[in-house]
C-alpha cells in the first residue's frame, strides 16, 4: 500500500478509510444519529468553566518567532517546526525499520480469538518479544488493530491477574487484532525503557526512543494480512499512556489513541504519576541513577532534555497539537485531572483551525487505575473511530 504523507495523508484517513458513513463536510461526521456516538459524545466536550480557556500554554498556531498560522499550508510548516523542534532536544530517531514481518514462536487457542507469541526487531540493534491477538472470523475482512504498551506485554492479554489493564484482550473481544508489547527485561532491571544505542551512551531520550519502537512496531503490524493498515490505533496505562502518547504524537500513522492517565502536561506537583524527569523518560544521564521516583520534580537537579524543555516553555500540549485532525482521548485519573482540559483545549483548537470537530475527548476518574467504566468508554471510543465491524 502507498501511503500518504502529512496533512493529506491525515486527511484521508479521518474523513476517507476510516469511516464508512458519508458525509458532505468534516463537520457532518459524527453523526448525531449514531447510538455509540451517544455513548461517547459527552467526553468531547470540557465542563462550560473550562471551554475557551488556555491557560499560560504557548500556542501551536504560533510560530517560535511568534507569527501566526494562517493557512493549512502554514499549520503543515508548523507541525514541522514542532517535530524538529522536539526531535533536536530529545534527539533524532535511527531509520525506521519498515521492511520487516513477525516471527510467530506459539500459538494458542483462545474464546473467541487466537493468541500467537510474536518477536520482530523494534531497534536496529534489538529484538522483543508480544503477543498478537486476532478475532476468529471467517473470510478475507480487514479488522483494525491497536497496539498495546506496558511494562511488558503480559498484562495487557489478561496475563498476571492485574485487574482492568487487559486492554488487548478487551480489544479483541470487540473484534480488533490486538498487538500486546511491554519493556519486560528492562523493566525487571528498573529501567524500564529502551536506550539506543546503550544504557550507557544513549543518544535519544528514552521516552522517545519508545515511541520509533512503537513505530517499527506500526510497520510490522501493518503487514499482517488480517490486518487494515490505515485503521492502528494505540493505548496504554500510565508508563504506557505516556508512550501511546509520544508514540502517536511523533508517528502520525497511527490512526487515533487513547492514553491513560499518562499525565498530559508537564507538572511537578504531582509525583510519580507524571514524572517525566525521571532518566527512563526524558531525564537520561547515564547510569547509576541517584535520587528516581522522587514524589516531586527537582528543576534545579534534573538532567537530560527535561530541563531544558521547561525551562524554554514547551509543553505537552504541542505534541498533542501533532494528532490533529486524528482522533485522541485522555482516560484521565488522579494524574489527569478534569482541569487538563486547560491544555486540550489548544489541541481542539488547532482542529477547529483545520474544519475538523469533535477529535479530543477526555474521561475522569478518581483514582489512577484504570476501571470498568473507563474501559468501557475506551473501547467504545477505539470502536466508532476504527469500525471493527463495517
Amino acid at each position: 500500500m502507498k501511503h500518504l504523507n502529512g496533512y493529506n495523508f491525515l486527511l484521508a484517513l479521518v474523513v476517507g478509510s476510516m469511516l464508512s458513513v458519508k458525509a458532505t463536510g468534516a463537520n457532518d461526521f459524527p453523526l448525531s444519529g449514531d447510538s455509540l456516538w451517544k455513548e461517547i459524545a459527552p467526553f468531547f466536550a470540557p465542563p462550560d468553566s473550562l471551554k475557551g480557556r488556555l491557560g499560560d500554554f504557548r500556542s501551536p498556531l504560533r510560530f517560535y518567532d511568534g507569527t501566526r498560522v494562517k493557512t493549512k499550508d502554514d499549520w503543515q510548516r508548523r507541525r514541522e517546526e514542532i517535530l524538529e523542534r522536539w526531535h533536536g532536544v530529545m534527539g533524532k530517531w535511527p531509520v525506521l525499520l519498515e521492511q520487516q514481518k513477525l516471527i510467530i514462536d506459539s500459538t494458542v487457542q483462545k474464546e473467541g480469538y487466537v493468541q500467537h507469541h510474536v518477536r520482530f526487531k523494534w531497534l536496529p540493534n534489538e529484538w522483543t518479544d508480544g503477543y498478537l491477538l486476532i478475532p476468529d472470523a471467517g473470510g478475507n475482512r480487514k479488522h483494525p488493530a491497536v497496539i498495546t504498551v506496558f511494562y511488558e506485554p503480559e498484562t495487557a492479554v489478561g496475563i498476571g491477574g492485574k485487574p482492568h489493564r487487559d486492554f488487548a484482550r478487551q480489544l479483541v473481544k470487540r473484534g480488533f487484532v490486538a498487538l500486546s508489547l511491554g519493556t519486560r527485561e528492562a523493566s525487571k532491571r528498573r529501567e524500564y525503557s529502551l536506550y539506543y544505542p546503550s544504557i550507557e551512551h544513549a543518544e535519544v531520550q528514552p521516552l522517545s526512543m519508545l515511541a520509533y519502537a512503537a513505530a517499527n512496531a506500526w510497520h510490522v503490524l501493518a503487514e499482517v494480512p488480517e490486518v487494515d493498515s490505515t485503521r492502528i490505533g494505540i493505548t496504554g496505562h500510565s508508563f504506557g499512556g505516556k508512550w501511546a502518547m509520544f508514540a502517536s504524537c511523533l508517528f502520525e500513522k497511527f490512526a487515533c489513541a487513547a492514553w491513560s492517565d499518562p499525565g498530559v502536561v508537564f507538572d511537578d506537583t504531582k509525583g510519580s504519576g507524571v514524572n517525566y524527569w525521571e532518566p527512563w523518560y526524558l531525564g537520561y544521564y547515564p547510569p547509576p541513577w541517584d535520587n528516581v521516583w522522587r514524589k516531586t520534580g527537582d528543576l534545579e537537579n534534573a538532567k537530560g532534555a527535561y530541563p531544558e524543555l521547561v525551562r524554554g516553555g514547551y509543553d505537552l500540549h504541542e505534541l498533542h497539537a501533532l494528532m490533529a485532525p486524528r482522533p485522541l482521548l485522555v482516560s484521565g485519573g488522579s494524574s489527569d485531572g478534569v482541569e487538563r482540559w486547560v491544555s486540550l483545549n489548544h489541541a481542539i483548537q488547532v482542529n477547529r483551525f483545520l474544519g475538523f470537530e469533535n477529535r479530543v475527548a477526555m474521561t475522569n476518574r478518581e483514582k489512577h487505575d484504570p476501571n470498568e467504566e473507563s474501559n468501557r468508554i475506551l473501547g467504545d471510543f477505539f470502536e466508532y473511530f476504527l469500525q471493527p465491524f463495517r
